[in-house]
């Protein structure tokens, strides 16, 4: 068999999804194996355990993306191939966007977005199905979203009636954060409203929880929650958390 020409002069942007390779795609692991040099932020590298340690890895501290993807460029323009690893999937709140944006400075290097699962997906599987009609994907994270265009936004998706994840619910400068939400939200949902959340997503400590609107609006999460809310259809049955597709069942 042939052997497989190096890839040079390429970035991976990698979804590793919840970080262990058990729920990385194939796709993840080739690029990964293919790189040369693997950028990321400290955490997203440390969750890769053994089968990447020998790699050569590059990390910089949170808020410093614009010069991690520099970094993947100046790599790559040595002849590597680079992939930068992004929690969950690249393009959902990941580094896909910025990677892509700078592509024009540095011609010479190819960018490839390589998808993962996103928490949205892991943590509705844990749930149950509480996504499993229309639904959309609000941040609360104002770092880079004025606060007036979450809320415009929590406001729309409430009247539409669709079922919400909530990304980034709360911060050591955001602990109000999720309360403000569900308030806004009771403007338009019942107290009743089937709710759930989960933390650490498919990592060590792992933890989901159902309740109504109403209880979820005095609930403390962190930043590493995902918050669910149902739509008006959506049930709390047992453990789960579900959104009726419109099925009829005799």
């Amino acid at each position: 068999m042939k052997k497989k020409a190096p890839v040079r002069n390429l970035v991976y942007v990698v979804g590793m999804g919840p970080g262990a390779e058990i729920q990385m795609t194939q796709q993840a692991l080739s690029a990964l194996e293919q790189a040369d040099t693997i950028v990321g932020y400290s955490v997203y590298l440390e969750l890769l355990g053994a089968r990447f340690a020998k790699k050569e890895t590059i990390s910089t501290p949170m808020r410093q993306e614009m010069r991690r993807c520099e970094i993947c460029f100046e790599e790559a323009q040595k002849g590597k191939c680079v992939a930068m690893v992004c929690s969950g999937d690249a393009g959902v709140y990941g580094m896909a966007t910025l990677l892509l944006d700078l592509q024009s400075k540095y011609p010479d290097v190819g960018v490839e977005v390589v998808p993962g699962i996103t928490a949205a997906t892991s943590g509705a599987a844990i749930l149950g199905a509480p996504l499993n009609h229309d639904f959309c994907v609000i941040s609360l994270s104002d770092l880079l979203t004025p606060r007036s265009v979450i809320e415009a936004r929590l406001r729309a998706a409430a009247q539409g009636d669709f079922a919400i994840a909530i990304y980034n619910p709360s911060s050591h400068k955001r602990n109000d954060y999720l309360q403000w939400a569900c308030e806004i939200l009771l403007e338009y949902r019942k107290e009743s409203n089937a709710c759930g959340y989960v933390e650490n997503i498919g990592r060590d400590g792992t933890k989901a929880s159902v309740c109504t609107l109403v209880e979820l609006r005095s609930r403390k999460v962190n930043m590493f929650t995902t918050v669910f809310i149902g739509n008006s259809q959506t049930k709390i049955m047992g453990n789960h958390l579900v959104t009726p597709r419109g099925y009829h069942i005799d």
